[in-house]
């Protein structure tokens, strides 16, 4: 196994990190801080706002970060954004995405790449 794989993840790794919101701020600046990160955000300065709405749990602007995201083709930070919000259902539609595209490498689902499969599996409807 090529263990430089590992290498790009950087200090952190492949651990899990925990991002909770800071209990010690009371609402009123709770507030005051999401004001900032959306006028942040609105002048482009995502980074920072992402900061401010992880520290404050601030729900609306975390899912408008993930949507950025994905907006940016960053799918994996996106999913972070939305599970930190707690919103299941973009959250599990990234991860549904996430599990067929493994699955169609898995199985070489590729077109050309399979002669009992001329395309990949799409995504199935929910039930």
């Amino acid at each position: 196994m090529d263990e430089t794989i590992f290498q790009r993840f950087g200090s952190e790794g492949l651990i899990k990190t925990v991002d909770e919101p800071a209990e010690n701020l009371d609402s009123e600046r709770k507030a005051q801080l999401n004001r900032r990160g959306n006028v942040l955000f609105n002048q482009g300065d995502v980074e920072t706002a992402r900061r401010i709405f992880q520290t404050t749990g601030y729900s609306d602007g975390l899912i408008r970060v993930g949507q950025h995201y994905m907006e940016h083709k960053r799918p994996v930070d996106a999913l972070k954004m939305f599970k930190l919000s707690h919103d299941q259902a973009k959250s599990d539609e990234l991860i549904a995405q996430a599990a067929l595209a493994v699955r169609n490498m898995l199985l070489g689902d590729a077109p050309g790449n399979n002669d009992e499969h001329d395309e990949p599996v799409r995504k199935q409807p929910p039930v």
